[in-house]
């Protein structure tokens, strides 16, 4: 097992005492029993909810447990990509200086290789899981888009965040995520031939030949970006309605504009139907928010960033389908992005103005 559990089966009673008296969760007494069960929806990580018992103190009944994914495809594109040094450090480093909900942490651990981790964090049930294919209410919307604002207005601009070493994608990722785009696009455009409507999918030829132009874009302004916002990363009315929202999974956590964050959402997070309906509504919340932090932000400075921020779901979902484990509920999740964040894409010509032509 080595200095951290890497599996569920492997947290021990004895070791989660150790970790919950480090985080000030149990004064005194020990863990005695442990049960637990597999949560969650992703396919980079696994995740598991322990039930837990205590002698000769009380400690929190149940926590949540994050682990490297069993599968070794994904497991490797994490390791090769940073993800789990980089969700471990969001929780270490940067949550703290945020003002969005996430989880109390009770462990962060990393190994030196950036293959096996362990995250321990506070059980939010009970509570609504986001749930991207089903789209959301224009409430949990606006609860989303207000989440977003407490990410970006704290780092905007802020060197001690946007600089911070391990954050930046180095340029030899950047070249390499450029050179494996071709190969994925191809996997991605045989794969949902059948399924994608054709002028999306036009969408997603057209961002393969502009990728030089899209990977590796510098931006003036920089924040915090969360990289993967997207219901399937919110919990919604957390602790049976105490509070109306928490962010998860931090492994996509970057730097650049925070209306990637927001085009992203609004593209492949929310369905094209919402989108349609309360695109403007939410974006001019979103600018209100940030004014409200420090930021003064109007629709018409944030509109072009946020015609760029579609391609984002657009390649992520593209590059994603490749190189991590295929299943059922994953084409449903690849298929849903793509099919937002390209009708985004093609109402607002974000691939114009990426090229220079809109």
């Amino acid at each position: 097992m080595g200095d951290f559990p890497t599996t569920a089966a492997e947290v021990s009673a004895e070791w989660l005492t150790g970790r919950l008296r480090q985080a000030g969760a149990l004064d005194h007494g020990r863990v005695t029993s442990i049960e637990w069960q597999p949560i969650g929806t992703g396919q980079v990580g696994d995740s598991a909810r322990f039930a837990l018992r205590y002698e000769g103190g009380e400690g929190p009944p149940t926590i949540a447990g994050k682990f490297p994914a069993a599968d070794p495809t994904s497991r490797g594109t994490a390791a090769a990509f940073g993800l789990y040094v980089k969700e471990v450090g969001f929780y270490r480093e940067l949550a703290p200086k945020l003002d969005v909900r996430v989880p109390r942490t009770y462990a962060a651990e990393v190994n030196d290789d950036g293959g096996e981790f362990v995250l321990l964090f506070e059980d939010l049930g009970p509570c609504r899981q986001g749930n991207q294919l089903d789209s959301c209410s224009l409430a949990d919307a606006r609860h989303a888009v207000r989440q977003a604002a407490a990410i970006h207005a704290p780092s905007w601009n802020d060197p001690t965040i946007v600089d911070l070493e391990w954050l930046s994608m180095k340029p030899e990722a950047v070249a390499q995520i450029m050179a494996m785009y071709p190969q994925a696009h191809a996997i991605f455009a045989d794969r949902y031939a059948d399924s994608l409507e054709p002028e999306l999918m036009a969408v997603c030829h057209s961002l393969n030949e502009a990728r030089e132009a899209w990977f590796g874009r510098e931006q003036r302004d920089r924040c915090l970006i969360h990289g993967d916002f997207r219901l399937d990363n919110m919990l919604f009315d957390i602790r049976g309605g105490e509070e109306p929202i928490a962010v998860l999974d931090w492994q996509t956590v970057s730097t650049g504009s925070g209306l990637t964050d927001i085009g992203y959402f609004l593209g492949c997070g929310i369905g094209d139907a919402l989108r349609r309906e309360a695109e403007g509504e939410l974006l001019d919340l979103y600018c209100a928010e940030m004014t409200a932090r420090g930021v003064p932000l109007d629709h018409g400075a944030v509109w072009d960033h946020y015609r760029l921020g579609a391609l984002h779901g657009i390649s992520t979902a593209v590059f994603s389908s490749a190189f991590v484990e295929r299943t059922e509920r994953g084409d449903a999740n690849f298929l849903s992005m793509a099919r937002g964040a390209c009708a985004l894409a093609l109402a607002h010509n974000s691939i114009g103005l990426l090229s220079g032509k809109g």
